[in-house]
């Protein structure tokens, strides 16, 4: 009888040896690593959170308290409302609010229409749409002052650009900047050139994401450019077109550099006085930080209903 043989068979060395279970990695070790791993982002992120909690969140806590205090001799005491009641016994009060409602309104007719019909436009360009993009966008990229500098240059009633063209075709001159008619339709003018851009290119890139297969279909249906428009762009796009005018709404309600620049603030006769620079006159003309604050609070107050409402309807509106 012969002795078992000890060496392995080709079976056994083909067979695969069975996995080695790693060591478990401490606890702490794992904890430093994906500290180590994340600690660029967490600070990043801190960044912006402490930025954001001292330039935005301060200021708005500073101002709710500040609204019911008053200053006097370096000492401050709490008044209530009497800040409010200082407010809304001022007659520029209501004149302000009025000039800035028609100032939103003009703006929401100009500066939410023109920037949807120039990006229709520029969109049914196929070649130079870069370029036109370019040059839509080009009045952001200036400076505000130089803006409104410049058409304060072309409306100016002497020398300005505005009046000789109007002189050219034998139309009478007019006086835009001092007459209280005409004031706030020239800011209104000025401050939808200057920031129409950024719109027009949010227009583009949401008319560039609609397929083009609905616009064939609207064709075959006989649909002409106004119907396509209305019956394909426009649903296509309503959702950014009801955000644009949520945000034109807060942009325009605190319009101040326009009509500041333009007509020293006020305007002729109080036609461009509007909520912020009201609010810039009680901080800085009268001193008065209290009845600033209280404007200004009444203002985030407006602003922050229109806000809600707009949120309410929109999920209504999606269920």
């Amino acid at each position: 009888m012969s002795a078992p043989s000890l060496t392995p068979s080709k079976a056994d060395t083909l067979r695969p040896s069975p996995p080695r279970e790693a060591a478990p990695a401490p606890a702490g070790g794992r904890f430093a690593r994906g500290l180590r791993r994340n600690l660029t982002a967490h600070g990043f992120l801190i960044g912006a959170v402490l930025c954001f909690g001292v330039f935005s969140w301060y200021p708005m806590v500073r101002e709710f308290f500040l609204a019911f205090q008053k200053t006097e001799d370096g000492r401050t005491t709490w008044v209530g409302l009497d800040n409010l009641n200082t407010v809304l016994n001022d007659p520029a009060f209501w004149q302000a609010w009025g000039n800035t409602a028609l100032f939103t309104v003009l703006a929401l007719v100009l500066g939410f229409a023109v920037p949807f019909l120039v990006a229709v436009v520029v969109n049914e360009f196929h070649h130079g749409q870069g370029y036109l993009r370019l040059l839509v966008y080009l009045p952001v990229m200036l400076p505000p002052v130089a803006s409104v500098l410049l058409f304060k240059y072309l409306y100016d009633p002497g020398y300005g650009l505005l009046n000789e063209l109007f002189t050219s075709v034998g139309l009478p001159e007019q006086q835009w900047l001092q007459d209280p008619d005409l004031s706030m339709f020239a800011v209104v003018i000025a401050s939808t050139w200057m920031n129409m851009g950024g719109a027009t290119l949010i227009y583009l890139a949401a008319l560039q994401s609609i397929p083009g297969e609905l616009y064939e279909a609207a064709e075959l249906d006989g649909a002409g450019l106004l119907r396509k428009i209305w019956h394909v762009t426009v649903p296509q796009t309503r959702l950014i077109l009801s955000l644009m005018a949520l945000m034109q709404v807060i942009a325009t309600m605190q319009v101040f550099v326009e009509p500041f620049l333009l007509t020293g603030g006020a305007g002729p006769e109080g036609s461009t006085t509007t909520v912020v620079y009201l609010i810039y006159q009680y901080a800085f003309n009268f001193n008065n930080y209290g009845a600033a604050a209280a404007l200004g609070l009444l203002l985030l107050v407006l602003l922050a209903g229109f806000s809600a409402v707009y949120v309410k309807l929109s999920r209504a509106e999606d269920e």
